[in-house]
């Protein structure tokens, strides 16, 4: 649909598929609908097909080896520190928004303008001369989350036609004219196609080890550190407790996971490194802002901090559930995405 409506505004438009399935990892039937998995052969040639309908040039780029070494690579990397990955956040950087443009010029493929179909919103600010990137119109579908490591010189070349759009609009939109299996076709909001992703990993590069209580004592065994995130309170495999029981740490040094109460995941302060902002810097060094900590979850009232080039911390007016080390924690000004980082600690 985004295609769509480009072609309707006038624009000259050629589609773009990336493909980063390459069948080295077992994952020998779908079981859900995944970005990552066999059932990419499928995606492709839906692709292909709409594009044929819509009257447009279709290609598509092999990222397969560049997928596994940089985001596969970060995912596990990741897990094996002890901490929460966000491969979508990361992919939309480096690959959608980065190598595919980028390979698909050097392929030969010219354009003025790199448009997806993400529920976001660009403006260019005129007193700042900076491009700002905002929530969508339809907040239940905004994916402003995901672009937050996108730099001024995407920014200024993207269109996101269906940013102002709400969800059942564009369905609709779909339908009327002509596309009902695009209404229909259901959405791939997952990394993988598989629940199991330790088929991802080295076999070896994880173990059993402790659960641990507030007390410090043992209370169990896990299966490996990778199958863990904070806030988890499925699948621990301990009973017995008072009360029910979350996991509140990972230890990834001593291999141990630490649980207990639901009121232990409440912080009211983060510290995030790797800091990227979308104007190019950050708009002081300290400054009240909202701040989202994963995408299920509302923007809380907070108060921002630099704490150098790279960092920041985050002061919420109330404590925030499951503060997450590795997850992506987003600062906004109302609809106005200002920046992000990845979260160090929640303490």
């Amino acid at each position: 649909m985004a295609a769509k409506l480009l072609l309707d505004q006038g624009y000259e438009v050629a589609g773009l598929t990336m493909s980063i399935w390459d069948g080295s990892i077992p994952i020998t039937g779908s079981v859900k609908s995944g970005c990552f998995g066999p059932g990419e052969k499928d995606d492709l040639a839906s692709a292909q097909a709409i594009a044929a309908k819509l009257g447009i040039p279709h290609h598509i780029i092999d990222l397969s080896k560049q997928y596994k070494d940089d985001i596969l690579g970060y995912f596990c990397s990741t897990y094996l520190a002890g901490k929460t990955p966000n491969p979508c956040v990361f992919c939309n950087q480096r690959m959608k928004f980065g190598l595919l443009p980028l390979k698909a010029r050097e392929a030969g493929i010219e354009f003025d303008h790199y448009a997806t179909g993400h529920y976001v919103r660009t403006r260019f600010n005129p007193n700042s001369g900076k491009w700002e990137l905002l929530r969508a119109a339809d907040l239940s579908k905004d994916q402003s989350y995901f672009l937050v490591f996108l730099a001024q010189e995407r920014l200024s070349s993207a269109l996101f036609p269906l940013g102002a759009m709400h969800k059942q609009e564009t369905k609709a939109l779909a339908i009327s004219l002509g596309f009902p299996e695009l209404a229909l076709k259901k959405e791939s909001q997952d990394f993988l196609e598989t629940d199991d992703h330790s088929v991802l990993f080295d076999t070896g590069s994880f173990r059993s080890g402790d659960i641990v209580d507030p007390a410090g004592k043992v209370i169990g065994k896990h299966h490996g550190l990778i199958h863990y995130t904070i806030g988890q309170r499925k699948n621990l495999g301990i009973s017995g407790q008072s009360e029910p029981y979350y996991v509140t740490g990972i230890d990834q040094i001593k291999n141990r996971l630490f649980v207990g109460p639901k009121p232990l995941l409440y912080s009211d302060i983060l510290k995030a490194t790797s800091a990227s902002w979308i104007a190019g810097e950050p708009p002081d060094t300290s400054f009240s802002a909202q701040c989202k900590i994963r995408l299920q979850h509302d923007p809380a009232p907070c108060e921002v901090k630099i704490t150098d080039a790279g960092s920041f911390s985050v002061r919420f007016r109330e404590p925030q559930l499951s503060i997450t080390p590795g997850q992506i924690a987003v600062v906004y000004d109302g609809d106005i995405v200002l920046g992000g980082g990845i979260i160090l600690d929640g303490s």
